[in-house]
């Protein structure tokens, strides 16, 4: 049994890594700006911001904490600001990095994202690839990157830059696409669908994050599913096992991408930069590294993976309309001018 610390532990991941570390028989504490939904008696939930360095302090003062998951991190949808983000996702990275060397723990684990990029790559991503973030988002998660080299000798910081998540709950964003295919409306796609946009499994990332934790391994590595179909291929296999009358309509990508730009301009849609550069481009990571120096390996296809989440959403979905105070994945993102689309498909 170890001692562990996740942030973010009443998020989507954060909640599924608690899960799997009490199974195993670990002590856990987990902060979080909301309240959990989780009782063990192994578990100690803190409702409070990393930001705080004084509370960081008092939790790891006891000693004997054996490693930190740092999955906490705020997304500037909603009513969360540009700057609020900024300064959870940065100054937080600093303050737990700090509290973390401070207290002696050995090993932190942080989730990066492929955020760092705003535009799509001709073949896989690797660890040196310079970073490039186009929005905010990116750019806080990679000076947080910078904050934890920052330390090193301090604790072992193992960055995982994690693609899209997927898992049975998750929500946000693919929200808008799972009720399309409920309702058997057109889902419209931005080009032909030919491009390849990889995710990862939470089983699969939360694997690699138990596996650098335990070895302690100190170095930067991407992470994403084997097998990628292309973005027409995954939506049509969802739309076929779902049973839904759904069908797919491309859209010509310059005039749809100005169209996108234009409604994040005026803040009347969800997708943002990212998404509106990188929603017709193909993207994937290298795994090679992670696999070689962690032994890891991935299980599902972004098609299954995909598929899952559509169940679980189609099978709660008066449940998940009545959501409130959950973090951004575990709840359906708002449409805004998405739905004009939508009542026309």
């Amino acid at each position: 049994m170890a001692r562990l610390l996740v942030t973010g532990g009443s998020g989507f991941l954060g909640g599924l890594l608690v899960e799997d570390l009490l199974a195993e028989g670990h002590a856990v504490t987990s902060i979080d700006l909301l309240p959990g939904h989780a009782r063990h008696p192994q578990l100690q939930g803190v409702v409070g911001d990393i930001r705080d360095r004084a509370l960081l302090d008092g939790i790891l003062s006891g000693g004997g904490f054996e490693g930190v998951f740092h999955c906490a991190a705020l997304l500037a949808h909603g009513s969360v600001s540009e700057a609020e983000m900024w300064a959870s996702n940065v100054e937080g990275t600093r303050s737990l990095a700090a509290a973390t060397a401070a207290a002696g723990v050995p090993s932190l684990v942080y989730i990066s994202s492929n955020c760092l990029w705003g535009r799509g790559f001709d073949r896989p991503v690797r660890e040196d690839d310079p970073p490039e973030p186009c929005e905010p988002y990116g750019l806080s998660k990679w000076e947080g990157e910078k904050i934890l080299a920052a330390h090193a000798g301090a604790f072992a910081a193992t960055v995982i830059r994690s693609p899209t998540i997927i898992e049975e709950g998750r929500l946000g964003l693919l929200a808008i696409l799972f009720e399309f295919i409920a309702e058997g409306r057109r889902v419209w796609m931005v080009g032909d669908g030919s491009h390849r946009y990889q995710f990862i499994y939470a089983r699969d990332l939360i694997a690699a994050m138990r596996l650098a934790w335990r070895q302690r391994r100190a170095g930067i590595f991407g992470i994403g599913s084997d097998r990628v179909d292309t973005m027409r291929e995954t939506f049509a296999h969802v739309i076929a096992e779902a049973g839904s009358t759904s069908r797919i309509v491309g859209l010509p990508k310059g005039p749809a991408v100005l169209a996108m730009r234009a409604a994040h301009g005026l803040r009347l849609s969800p997708l943002g930069p990212y998404h509106y550069r990188m929603i017709a481009a193909d993207f994937t990571f290298d795994t090679a590294r992670i696999k070689a120096e962690l032994g890891w390996r991935p299980t599902l296809s972004n098609s299954e993976m995909l598929l899952r989440a559509y169940r679980y959403y189609a099978a709660n979905q008066a449940e998940i309309a009545a959501r409130c105070h959950v973090s951004a994945h575990r709840r359906a993102a708002d449409m805004g001018v998405i739905r004009a689309l939508k009542w026309i498909s």
